[in-house]
């Protein structure tokens, strides 16, 4: 049973993003934050369980990353839609996410599973830290009778934004350097 409790934390994430979808766009940003954490702490802890118990398993390394980029997606779009962060951070994520996505399927179409690294996690945590921000501004700033506090989540997201795109850069040499993409081209020429 121990085997599948990394996938099944994983799934949970997945599950979790309607209720903070919903609950961001009910402007409930409190519960929206606590379903946040939650799924953060799936997160943390599906990881941590398949290394410690070595239940590291293809299915795990595919599907935890698109659990994390769904996730952050979906809370994007909403934020996006709200009003409560310009679209171009969110175009920016769509983008890389998309060539990342093209990236993986065609490696994984080669039998070639893809995982996370330091500095994609580094992005996805930086995101995580720039939402949090933004929704606990947003329940104070609604909360707030004298004057509206400060969002200063726009540079978080900034610096979010560079370490993501500094991730696919990274992502990409990773792969040149194994020589995988040439060995690739020659292969199919």
């Amino acid at each position: 049973m121990l085997k599948y409790v990394p996938n099944i934390l994983t799934i949970i994430r997945f599950l979790l993003i309607p209720p903070i979808v919903i609950t961001i766009a009910g402007e409930n940003f409190i519960l929206a934050l606590i379903f946040l954490i939650l799924s953060a702490i799936t997160d943390v802890l599906d990881g941590a369980i398949a290394r410690k118990f070595d239940l590291v398993s293809d299915f795990g390394k595919l599907v935890d990353p698109l659990a994390d980029k769904a996730t952050q997606l979906a809370i994007l779009v909403t934020l996006a839609v709200k009003g409560i962060i310009p679209f171009w951070i969110l175009a920016i994520v769509v983008i890389k996410e998309f060539a990342m996505i093209s990236g993986a399927s065609f490696l994984y179409g080669k039998e070639l599973v893809v995982s996370s690294k330091w500095y994609g996690k580094l992005a996805t945590v930086l995101f995580y830290v720039a939402i949090g921000c933004s929704l606990i501004i947003r329940y104070l700033n609604i909360n707030v009778l004298v004057s509206p506090i400060y969002d200063f989540s726009i540079y978080i997201y900034c610096l979010a934004i560079v370490a993501t795109v500094m991730a696919l850069v990274l992502y990409f040499r990773a792969f040149n350097m194994q020589k995988y993409i040439k060995n690739e081209v020659k292969k199919n020429n």
